[in-house]
């Protein structure tokens, strides 16, 4: 089996501006954040974003990197809403083509299987239509029945984070769902991996069954070991989410000289400086509690 194994710089060295990205994870649950720190670093620009969002969205739409974004909510979960993508919301400053989660998965299950479209009941009756102008409906060959017609989603690249995968690119999760991570894989031209650990394959069902294999390594373009590369969203069993840390984003985020305060201290660097100065982070609250 091929190595796959890169460094972060190198895959998202690969994704250039209007490129269309599809980012896995929901909410604020194992987002493959350090990907998204990682394009905060590049000049990439006028980015077409498919996410079931979280912090990932409110970063790079901060950035001025995303143009449109294809989505169903963006939340911390914790926190209902992230104050950087509805403040850019507010301002008109997106292109946004917003979906239920029903049409959203439907979408990306469309394009996971080549098809144009899928139907779907989901949407029927809602004000999702009027609100997506592009969308149609169809009728039932079988019936009288009429569906929306949810046209595929195509990635150029799906970006993931994972708790464990091989230098193949088998990708495992040990947590309470995949959160569609699979669709997004199989619905791009190229996939990254990044993962809390790269074991060997015969050791991938030491701590899972077999059921939690995601991904075949033929959906897989590159993969990463970065420890900790979902914080601060959760990357169950591995680790919850930073509720202090995210609290802190979500409130230096309401404030322009407190978000640029927050850029310096912990986007300014590479990895391992944010990494840095989380655990700084954490060690001056501990030491203000005592």
């Amino acid at each position: 089996m091929p190595d796959k194994r890169l460094e972060l710089s190198d895959a998202v060295a690969s994704i250039k501006s209007g490129m269309t990205i599809g980012i896995g994870g929901w909410g604020s649950r194992r987002k493959p954040m350090a990907f998204v720190r990682e394009l905060l670093r590049t000049d990439v620009k006028d980015l077409t974003v498919v996410s079931l969002g979280g912090p990932d969205v409110g970063l790079l739409v901060a950035a001025g990197k995303v143009k449109k974004l294809i989505y169903g909510f963006v939340t911390l979960d914790s926190i209902p809403l992230d104050p950087l993508f509805t403040a850019a919301r507010e301002r008109g400053e997106l292109e946004l083509q917003e979906y239920d989660e029903g049409m959203f998965v439907t979408g990306l299950r469309a394009g996971a299987a080549r098809l144009s479209f899928l139907p779907t009941l989901a949407g029927i009756g809602s004000d999702v239509l009027p609100a997506n102008k592009h969308l149609k409906t169809v009728k039932s060959p079988y019936s009288d029945d009429e569906y929306v017609a949810v046209p595929a989603i195509r990635m150029d690249v799906a970006l993931i984070h994972v708790n464990r995968a091989d230098a193949a690119g088998n990708v495992q999760f040990l947590g309470p769902d995949p959160y569609f991570d699979d669709l997004y894989a199989m619905a791009a031209d190229r996939t990254f991996v990044s993962t809390e650990k790269i074991v060997p394959t015969e050791n991938l069902l030491d701590e899972g069954s077999y059921h939690t294999l995601m991904l075949s390594r033929m959906y897989v373009t590159g993969v990463i070991e970065t420890p900790r590369g979902a914080h601060f969203t959760t990357c169950e069993p591995d680790y919850g989410r930073d509720e202090v840390f995210q609290k802190h984003y979500a409130a230096s985020a309401k404030d322009p000289a407190a978000w640029d305060a927050f850029t310096a201290e912990f986007l300014a660097g590479d990895e391992a400086a944010f990494h840095a100065a989380v655990e700084r982070f954490h060690a001056e609250k501990e030491k203000a509690n005592v």
